[in-house]
């Protein structure tokens, strides 16, 4: 289920919008309000965004949705304004960091159901460096996206640390468990 690739300007704009989101809230305090229909028509499909803020490589927000409702250019400055400024792990995004804000959007391609007859059949499936995945389980959920690979390398680390993000401990396991895996267009 692959996607047509941004143009670089397609991806210019999208960091355009989601810098100038942030940009917006800092000096008025008000949410950024946009119109799709101002925007290439791949600017306006339906794709679920993350935006992952960092200041010299270190996590600053993150912030998305795995589930797409609105115009891709609507949820990248949604989501931007929500990983400055709402992402609990982190103060809000200051003024003076904005310069030195670097803003990386993940552009989700749908998610597929894995199908696995136990937790090694499942790492064996897993694609480092490619995958995102969804963990679900008893009504908890939790993704990684495929970045998250740079700090997890291996698969047995990578889904270890996804069940503690979904509250249940690194060897938590249940034949009720679901994971989806989606892939990702990076920009920035």
């Amino acid at each position: 289920m692959a996607h047509t690739s941004f143009t670089e300007s397609q991806q210019q704009t999208l960091l355009s919008i989601a810098r100038e989101a942030i940009q917006q809230h800092l000096k008025t305090g008000k949410t950024f309000i946009i119109d799709p229909k101002g925007f290439d028509e791949a600017l306006q499909v339906i794709r679920a965004p993350f935006v992952t803020l960092t200041i010299n490589r270190q996590l600053r927000g993150c912030i998305g949705t795995l589930i797409a409702l609105q115009p891709l250019v609507h949820d990248v400055a949604h989501y931007a304004q929500a990983a400055a400024f709402h992402d609990p792990r982190f103060p809000p995004v200051t003024l003076a960091e904005l310069p030195q804000l670097d803003i990386h959007l993940s552009i989700l391609n749908p998610a597929e159901p894995l199908l696995f007859t136990d937790e090694m059949d499942l790492l064996r499936q897993l694609r480092p460096q490619v995958d995102g995945l969804i963990f679900e389980a008893q009504g908890h959920k939790a993704t990684f996206l495929p970045s998250v690979w740079e700090s997890l390398p291996t698969a047995r680390d990578f889904l270890r640390h996804l069940k503690q993000k979904a509250g249940f401990s690194a060897d938590y396991w249940s034949p009720s468990v679901k994971i989806q895996r989606y892939t990702v267009e990076s920009i920035g």
